[in-house]
């Protein structure tokens, strides 16, 4: 049985949580948790004061963090995981495979419809995304969970 997103026990560490599944390496998730929230707190947000960090770990192991970047004419504003995105495609990376979003809301701060899209190109259904707050782990779901049937790079391909 998965446990309850919402229930208010801290973990003393990630490795305790009991949203860990097998294959799940829970130093690496620390480190991507700790990645996101150090750039939550340079987040740009004087309009909505809701910051949010993402890290994205790439397929050379290498973790590539995002804040949320405001501006006054909303529609130009960037989220924290097209900011990582971004970082990740600089770098070189070309894959994803595993991310952290960090928000403080009263449920977990999944990334949005866009955002969902946007990792869906470099990511596979399978790729863990964990969502957590200052404090703790608060969910894990795959991409797959937060975009199923999606549309993506591999319906592009051309074929014989």
């Amino acid at each position: 049985m998965r446990p309850d997103p919402m229930d208010a026990t801290p973990w003393q560490t990630v490795a305790d949580s009991p949203l860990l599944r097998p294959g799940d390496d829970a130093a690496l998730v620390e480190r991507l948790l700790q990645a996101a929230r150090d750039v939550r707190r340079r987040a740009w947000a004087p309009y909505s004061g809701f910051q949010v960090g993402a890290a994205l770990l790439d397929e050379h192991g290498r973790i590539h963090a995002g804040c949320n970047v405001e501006n006054a004419a909303y529609p130009q504003s960037q989220c924290a995981e097209a900011t990582a995105i971004g970082a990740l495609v600089v770098a070189g990376g070309r894959r994803i495979v595993a991310a952290a979003v960090v928000g403080v809301a009263p449920q977990p701060v999944s990334p949005c419809g866009g955002c969902r899209q946007r990792l869906r190109e470099f990511a596979a259904d399978t790729v863990p995304i964990w969502l957590a707050d200052e404090q703790r782990l608060r969910v894990r779901h795959t991409l797959g969970e937060l975009l199923p049937a999606s549309f993506g790079p591999d319906h592009l391909a051309v074929r014989p």
